[in-house]
């Protein structure tokens, strides 16, 4: 998601900048043990603030073993191979000297063969919910025969920004919705979801299959279903729905997964700015009169996840997103939604069993055990990771079996411990305070508040916990910690250490002996990022960082082929500070250049860089770029002024007069042909 920004209501706010703005009040109770407390502790804060990286200090925040030649780990995995991209902020993208990035979809292309050309000025909703999506995000590719030129790509469609997907729609003010009809709405609903688009490799170049049997769009209206503890509960159900059992759409998908068995993992991110109230002070007597007052007996978990937060006015015209009117509503959005691609006219599902918040990613394994195991992060300042475990087995050859595994498990919370150690949590009904004098009365009560359930727990509050990703090479697993401003020095823990955290770091987590369903795990320091040659920043790299290598703000993260792992940045306005677009960097987690960053794409002006997916062969990298020409670009000396439909920042990818900047799908590729970074 998108970077930080502060409210200020006489300034132009983005969609992008308002999703961010809701979280900078941190909404966690629960200030014990947050992790760069931990992080201070294990690490010593004098260590932190040196600023460069000496051997010494490597050893001291890498792990004794990380800068030893020769191990196993470092030898299986190389470095990449490219020359490294320099840093800056331009109106195009750039990639490293002998590749080529080419679009493959923009927002608005038909998805289907009987679909005109593009048109933003005739764009409707039912037209929309047939062509690509607006902010795509996580990328998903499922090959399609043995030859590896032909499959399925899944992309997520995250947010809307109206200022510049619709003619006249000039807002100062993100709450001014006086110019946004019911014909704009639904087109907003229609470019949130998913797309799942099958593709063709033909003398080195993917294109679109238009007519693919499996092409699909899936939006803010698509029925879907629930499983796990949650479904038929009273909390889910609504006035038409009274079996609590079904549901129109997913939205704010931001990253995600896939399974072993083939399917796609969507994650519902930050669901409750969709809502809104009639009273225009709800929110304010909600604070006021507290969990017994103002909402009902949903006001407990509407203040824990800021609902309504009203970032659009979908609740105007459609009745389930005012929280007045439909008050468990928002209780069927903030899952983890299974969607079979190879099946056009299949139902979604929203596995409740991996309970309800901000999440970010979706990422799952197979355990030794034969379990299956999915970890995500809770988007948004303080917040947690969590775990899943499934209660079955994966059975190879059984796909029905193995499409009901992420029905039943055990959800767990991470708490990260000052000796570098760390416990899974199990949210469980009933176990230690989630009792009924804690406001919780059956296990489908603890996955819909998870947060709540958390807190209660102790949980290690976070700096903004975003991807989750197994390393598929090594078995450790990398979470990345996109920021928090907001954290104070008394705050501060061993994994979370600095204060006023504006610029991220990693996590590296080891299961013992590739144990993923272990209740304790050990954990180190990856990087903390920021510019290292500024002291105050207390950043960390391997030395062999350039000044075009280090970054901010890492988000999304994915492994290629070789196993090595390449992180996607998201700094909204951020970039302000640090000078650089958002870009895609590889990172070495393994022997003497562990730590060790360089960029390989750079994105254009107020763009976010994310969904980063390698085909298994190697030699095909997927990048998606969101909402190009928005963040920051009021402050962009060349600009300096918002983006409007009419007048943008940038009109990437097209360089058209008459068409507004759109989001894209990058297709990445060696020139010539061969892996990637090899």
């Amino acid at each position: 998601m998108s970077g930080t920004m502060h409210d200020d209501e006489s300034a132009y706010e983005s969609k992008a900048a308002a999703a961010e703005a809701a979280d900078d009040i941190p909404n966690n109770p629960n200030t014990e043990r947050s992790i760069g407390a931990v992080i201070a502790r294990r690490f010593s804060r004098r260590d932190i603030l040196k600023g460069s990286l000496g051997v010494a200090a490597a050893t001291t925040l890498f792990g004794a073993n990380a800068l030893i030649a020769g191990r196993a780990e470092a030898q299986a995995l190389p470095s990449a191979n490219f020359k490294e991209l320099a840093a800056g902020v331009d109106e195009r993208h750039h990639i490293a000297e002998g590749y080529a990035a080419d679009v493959l979809f923009s927002w608005g292309d038909p998805i289907f063969d009987d679909m005109t050309a593009f048109d933003p000025h005739k764009l409707t909703g039912e037209e929309q919910a047939r062509r690509f999506g607006y902010n795509n995000d996580y990328v998903a590719f499922f090959p399609l025969g043995n030859a590896g030129d032909r499959g399925l790509l899944c992309i997520n469609h995250e947010y809307v920004n109206s200022e510049v997907i619709f003619p006249g729609i000039n807002r100062l003010k993100r709450s001014d919705f006086s110019k946004i009809t019911a014909a704009h709405v639904s087109v907003e609903m229609a470019a949130h979801g998913v797309t799942v688009a099958e593709i063709v490799r033909e003398d080195d170049r993917w294109r679109p299959v238009l007519n693919g049997k499996s092409n699909r769009r899936i939006t803010a209206s698509t029925p879907m279903t629930f499983d796990g503890p949650a479904a038929g509960h009273a909390r889910m159900k609504t006035s038409t729905d009274p079996e609590g059992l079904r549901v129109l759409g997913t939205l704010n998908n931001c990253a995600g997964g896939h399974t072993p068995w083939g399917t796609y993992l969507t994650a519902e991110e930050n669901f409750h700015g969709y809502f809104s109230a009639d009273a225009p002070d709800f929110v304010d007597k909600l604070r006021v009169a507290g969990p017994s007052g103002t909402g009902g007996a949903e006001a407990r978990s509407y203040l824990r996840n800021r609902i309504p937060s009203a970032w659009y006015n979908w609740g105007s015209y459609h009745t389930r997103f005012n929280v007045e009117r439909e008050p468990h509503e928002p209780n069927r959005f903030g899952w983890i939604v299974e969607i079979d691609p190879s099946d056009p006219t299949s139902t979604p599902v929203k596995h409740t069993a991996l309970g309800r918040f901000s999440h970010e990613g979706a990422e799952c394994l197979v355990d030794k055990s034969g379990r299956i195991v999915l970890y995500s992060g809770d988007d948004a300042r303080f917040e947690y990771i969590y775990r899943f475990v499934s209660r079955d087995r994966y059975r190879e050859s059984d796909r029905a079996h193995n499409m009901r595994l992420l029905s039943e498990g055990t959800l767990s919370v991470a708490r990260y411990n000052e000796d570098g150690t760390l416990d899974w949590l199990p949210l469980v009904f009933g176990e230690g305070p989630l009792t009924p004098e804690n406001g919780f009365h059956s296990q489908a009560d603890v996955v819909i508040d998870a947060r709540i359930a958390a807190d209660l727990l102790k949980a290690t509050p976070m700096d903004r916990p975003e991807d989750v990703q197994p390393s598929p090479r090594t078995g450790k697993v990398y979470a990345i910690l996109t920021n928090n401003d907001r954290r104070t020095a008394a705050r501060t823990n061993a994994a979370n250490p600095r204060p006023e955290n504006a610029f991220g770091h990693i996590i590296e987590m080891t299961p013992p002996d590739g144990d993923h369903v272990a209740a304790r795990f050990t954990w180190d320091m990856l990087i903390a990022c920021g510019d290292p040659a500024v002291a105050e920043v207390g950043a960390r790299w391997n030395p062999a960082t350039t000044a075009d290598g280090w970054f901010s703000s890492p988000d999304n993260c994915a492994f290629d082929a070789d196993g090595r792992l390449w992180i996607a940045t998201d700094q909204g306005t951020g970039w302000l500070k640090t000078g650089k677009a958002d870009g895609l960097y590889a990172v070495d987690t393994e022997g003497s250049l562990r730590g060790r960053s360089r960029l390989f794409f750079r994105g254009p002006i107020g763009a976010e860089v994310c969904g980063p997916c390698f085909t298994p062969d190697g030699e095909t990298l997927f990048l998606a770029v969101q909402h190009p020409g928005i963040d920051g670009v009021h402050a962009w000396k060349p600009f300096a002024r918002p983006s409007t439909f009419e007048d943008p920042a940038t009109r990437w990818p097209d360089f058209e007069p008459d068409m507004p900047p759109r989001p894209s799908l990058l297709v990445v590729r060696r020139k010539g042909g061969g892996r990637i970074a090899s």
